[in-house]
């Protein structure tokens, strides 16, 4: 089986913003000591992309994991007799105590 390599490979991302915005972008980067605008952009839409990815996936993992239990719950198959003669021992158990 055939691994895939990771990309070194550069893509460019433009967009325009109002003099304001860039201003206000730069002094933040500058504060939060990063090397440049595109570090201090990058590194937080990056993080910020992480977050909503990993929002989304435990949401979508929730309600997955609440249609198994809801499902089993709902459908469970009747008890074995294993089950039964447990359940008969431990009520023997506790109403002798």
């Amino acid at each position: 089986m055939e691994t895939k390599k990771p990309s070194n490979e550069k893509a460019r991302f433009d967009t325009r913003i109002s003099k304001e915005q860039k201003l206000f972008f730069e002094k933040a980067a500058r504060i939060g000591g990063y090397r440049s605008l595109t570090d201090f952009v990058v590194l937080t839409v990056q993080e910020k992309a992480k977050q909503i990815i990993m929002e989304r996936e435990q949401f979508i993992a929730t309600k997955k994991d609440s249609e198994i239990f809801f499902n089993a719950i709902t459908h469970s198959p009747k008890p074995n007799k294993d089950l039964i003669d447990a359940a008969t021992e431990y009520k023997t158990l506790i109403n002798n105590e």
